[in-house]
């Protein structure tokens, strides 16, 4: 591609006049990524960040039996592990809703249920990988566990050990070099096998102790330290994801390489944008929902009826029935707010040129994610891209159009499918990352600031689908 026709096809954020605003923007970025390595920790994060900014409880709202009005703004959470903010438009619901939806989820490893044993001396963890990952990337590298406990009789206890830097870290262990031959034929999907992906927590045996005593150590130090024992660990949940904070990345400190870009980029962005938003043409409302990155399931996942349910609530307390409630979702416009694969030209020949977002060129929209022959794709419709397309433009929004690499190489889905069930017309659109599930991926922080606004022009939008569809 020449010079002239990359300039065309994505042009940059980086202009002299919004450099300041792009590097200020990005320190309240990655200081969301330090606090919120997890989905619940998202969530919560979500809730305080609408709470202070004047947003009500839905739920007790519903309770209450108090009606909504334009310019009301409630917020909702569900499962301690997803979250939404709605403000009511000046239009009816039954005309839709401009919406915005990502996931909080990320790749990681799991503990299991009975994670905690000992072998040679040596206190591990068991794990379970969660999302599609390169099992490889996660040995020999620091790992914070981050964690709730529920005790019997409810009792919560949340637990975070490897953020400090005075906290101690746990590890996945590798082969050296030396002694590698065999581990080296492996292929490299095979290169660290599941069983494998084990954490050393301890080595020091507990005084006195007979029998597993290295184990019998660690389990007195969580008894100490945070009350809970090893039959605790059966309703618990705990995480392991790189320990440590975002950085920046290059000479020029253009980029930032963090821990679950991949969703919580667009998380942010869909955050910061919505508390902008004030008085709506359209009900505006962003979500942020779980386990995308393994299909969806779940209570709190999109393929629950977690979005079909809020509605409904917002819906009866605007004085609607369950026909308004079918309208409501099927006129809604949604952008699926997910990240892509950005070029890199370490590893060009995965990638179709032309159809490839890069990064410094601003939120790419993706008409279609899938795999080889459009599987399971959502496809969105060309009068929605093209509408879309308009409010960007008019906004004065830097933006670019996207791909999955080449088309037999694999691929990769989003919530889309899952919100277009409805009849609603919906459209990926998100950052564009390298080493995307990788431990550590890699963001442009012009990136990051122009999609901010590209959401909240969208949320804001009073452009109107019937325009588009004659």
């Amino acid at each position: 591609m020449s010079q002239n026709s990359f300039t065309r096809l994505y042009p940059s954020v980086w202009k002299q006049d919004k450099q300041s605003a792009i590097m200020e923007f990005a320190e309240g970025y990655k200081a969301f990524l330090d606090t919120c390595k997890t989905e619940r920790e998202t969530a919560a994060e979500v809730i305080r960040q609408a709470e202070a900014a004047g947003y009500g409880n839905l739920d007790e709202l519903c309770a209450e039996h108090r009606g909504l009005k334009a310019g009301d703004k409630v917020y909702a959470l569900r499962q301690n592990k997803a979250a939404a903010l709605f403000v009511i438009g000046q239009r009816p619901l039954t005309d839709g809703m401009n919406l915005i939806c990502a996931h909080a989820d990320a790749p990681r490893l799991d503990l299991r249920a009975n994670p905690l044993y000992e072998k040679d001396g040596y206190a591990l963890m068991k794990t379970h990988y969660y999302g599609g990952i390169k099992k490889y990337q996660w040995a020999a590298l620091p790992l914070s566990l981050h964690g709730v406990v529920v005790k019997k009789g409810g009792e919560r206890v949340d637990v975070v050990v490897g953020e400090n830097e005075s906290d101690p870290v746990v590890y996945v262990s590798d082969l050296p070099k030396h002694l590698s031959a065999e581990q080296m034929k492996r292929s490299l999907e095979e290169g660290l096998k599941g069983e494998e992906l084990n954490l050393v927590v301890g080595s020091v045996p507990l005084a006195g102790g007979e029998g597993d005593a290295v184990k019998k150590q660690i389990l007195a130090l969580l008894e100490e330290r945070y009350g809970i024992g090893e039959k605790d660990f059966v309703s618990a949940e705990f995480e392991a994801v790189p320990a440590g904070r975002a950085r920046d990345v290059g000479l020029d400190a253009s980029m930032i390489a963090s821990y679950a870009h991949d969703d919580r980029v667009c998380v942010y962005t869909a955050l910061q944008a919505m508390l902008r938003v004030e008085r709506p043409v359209y009900t505006a409302g962003v979500m942020f929902v779980d386990k995308e990155e393994v299909g969806s399931n779940g209570n709190a996942g999109m393929n629950s009826h977690y979005m079909e349910n809020l509605a409904a609530r917002l819906v009866r307390l605007s004085g609607g029935d369950a026909l308004d409630l079918n309208l409501a979702l099927e006129n809604s416009r949604l952008l699926s707010a997910d990240v892509t694969v950005g070029y890199d030209p370490n590893f060009a020949d995965a990638f179709e040129v032309n159809n490839t977002a890069r990064l410094g060129s601003g939120p790419a929209i993706v008409k279609y994610a899938g795999s080889k022959g459009k599987s399971g794709c959502n496809d969105a419709n060309a009068e929605f891209v093209a509408m879309v397309r308009d409010v960007f433009d008019d906004a004065g929004v830097t933006w670019q159009i996207s791909t999955m690499g080449r088309i037999d190489l694999g691929g990769g889905g989003t919530i889309a499918p899952f919100a277009s069930r409805y009849g609603m017309h919906v459209l990926d659109c998100g950052v564009a990352l390298l080493s995307m599930h990788a431990p550590f991926e890699l963001a442009s922080k012009a990136d990051v600031y122009e999609t901010v606004r590209a959401y909240e022009a969208f949320l804001n939008s009073a452009a109107e689908m019937k325009n588009y569809l004659r």
